[in-house]
């Protein structure tokens, strides 16, 4: 028995090596797995099919889908999501399918996209700034750029990182070159477009001043609050340098300022409107030449909309074309009302009215350019409008329950599961 017990022990003594040793391989292992997971990591997953050709579609409703497209070259829809961005094809498919190509990062987060001609830029919360060829999917350039700051959690459509992307803009400079400007809380940078190369980079005060937009003569406009006075500062987009700062004529000190007519977005801005708090004092402006602000007493109603040389007036009862400069009525549509403004861009203007139709109409002469129901199927037309924007002809536009409230959660808030509508115009 003595001698049993002893080989007992003995084997014992021998196996604890060998069971120490697998337990090390097994958290070796795991620190491996840990590692390969967690580990900061691009994955760009390129397109296998050719590029699609632009469509011509008829006017009307096109598709429903759970999160907001950007429209790219009139050809792929572009999406959002918390690490990634990718597209889909073709831009009139009903629904959204199998992305065309596909970019991830870990562990930072996706705060904003841009696309200008075929080139998608991607902006991360630490400050990355990657550009896709969207014929692609390919990563043609990287740059470092300030980092956002905080900027708030989007909704399950992420419409405001596609639509309204923070502190990201384009302009083009007097040369003809595309400037993309990236702003944060202590920074601003200016790329140029085409290979991401940081032309200048301007460091700022936290907390006291904002950037809005740009201009269609090529500079960034922000509003500055350092010395506790609000002012509209002019920067040059192709070098960084403050061209003015300026007043609006008896402003108040706590002064808000709304791009208007811009080419995309909140770029290439022909106007402003400043007002102080809760819209009192509102007037417009046009920044379309260098030099201070011009007074354009026609935007001065919170109900109008910038369109090139006409302002588009949905107040009074009435739709109306006028000047911006002096206010003039040149052309008036009576059969329209109530309708507001909707989303803009170069030659169109979408009205949605009371019915929920979807009216775009030309802001030269007033004509109408297309018009149907915002309907696809049995949805009907029991729902606000949300965000919406408009690109090469599309528009897009959210649907929210008639009694959401922006506390709502996601659910609560919008109509339905897929609560986008895309239409051609």
């Amino acid at each position: 028995m003595a001698k049993a017990a002893m080989r007992q022990v003995v084997a014992a003594a021998r196996r604890r090596p060998l069971v120490a040793l697998v337990a090390v391989l097994a958290v070796v292992a795991s620190v491996v797995v840990v590692v390969r997971v967690l580990k900061p990591a691009d994955v760009d997953t390129v397109a296998r099919d050719p590029y699609p050709a632009a469509p011509a579609p008829t006017a009307g409703v096109i598709a429903r889908l759970p999160v907001a497209p950007l429209v790219v070259d009139g050809r792929l829809r572009v999406y959002a999501g918390t690490r990634q961005v990718y597209a889909d094809q073709p831009v009139t498919g009903r629904h959204r399918v199998t992305p065309f190509w596909s970019y991830r990062r870990w562990p930072a987060k996706l705060v904003g996209v841009l696309a200008q001609d075929t080139t998608v830029v991607s902006r991360w919360s630490d400050g990355k700034l990657v550009a896709l060829d969207a014929r692609t999917g390919r990563v043609t350039w990287q740059a470092d750029g300030p980092e956002p700051g905080a900027v708030q959690q989007p909704r399950r459509t992420y419409a405001t990182t596609v639509w309204d992307p923070a502190g990201l803009h384009v302009a083009r400079t007097a040369d003809g070159r595309t400037v993309l400007l990236a702003a944060g809380p202590a920074g601003i940078g200016g790329y140029a477009l085409t290979d991401g190369r940081r032309l200048w980079r301007a460091e700022v005060r936290r907390d006291c001043r904002a950037d809005v937009g740009t201009t269609a003569s090529g500079e960034l406009v922000g509003v500055d609050r350092c010395d506790g006075t609000a002012a509209i500062e002019l920067r040059n987009a192709a070098t960084g340098a403050v061209r003015t700062r300026w007043r609006p004529p008896d402003a108040p000190a706590q002064l808000t300022v709304t791009p208007v007519g811009c080419r995309y977005g909140h770029s290439g801005c022909r106007g402003l409107r400043t007002a102080g708090p809760g819209g009192e004092g509102s007037r417009g402006w046009l920044v379309a030449d260098p030099g201070d602000p011009t007074a354009a007493s026609g935007l001065d109603g919170p109900d109008t909309a910038l369109d090139g040389e006409r302002v588009v007036d949905t107040s009074g009862g009435v739709v109306t074309g006028r000047s911006p400069r002096s206010g003039e009525e040149l052309w008036r549509r009576s059969d329209l009302h109530p309708a507001r403004v909707l989303a803009t861009e170069p030659g169109r203007v979408h009205l949605l009215t009371d019915r929920r139709e979807l009216v775009t109409v030309d802001p030269i002469t007033g004509a109408t350019r297309s018009r149907f129901v915002l309907d696809l199927g049995r949805d009907g037309i029991g729902w606000l409008p949300g965000r919406a924007f408009a690109v090469d002809g599309y528009v897009t536009v959210e649907r929210l329950r008639e009694d959401a409230r922006p506390a709502d959660d996601d659910q609560g808030y919008f109509l339905m599961a897929e609560p986008v509508l895309l239409a051609a115009t």
